[in-house]
């Protein structure tokens, strides 16, 4: 997964503010408690970033 797909993603089911917000300020276990930018920044593929966004907010299945 492209980072601009997973960008597109996070604003679709987010909202671009809270998305924004969401991957500054919140702490996801899956990610080995980083904030999704932090896991960004470290390496983490973003296909598995968005995998570990799915698992923490329960997002439906058609969306993963």
């Amino acid at each position: 997964m492209r980072l601009t797909l997973f960008w597109e993603r996070m604003h679709e089911q987010f909202g671009e503010a809270y998305a924004e917000s969401l991957a500054q300020d919140y702490v996801i276990e899956g990610l080995g408690s980083r904030t999704i930018r932090q896991a960004l920044a470290d390496g983490v593929a973003a296909k598995e970033v968005w995998r570990r966004v799915c698992e923490a907010f329960d997002l439906p299945e058609a969306v993963r």
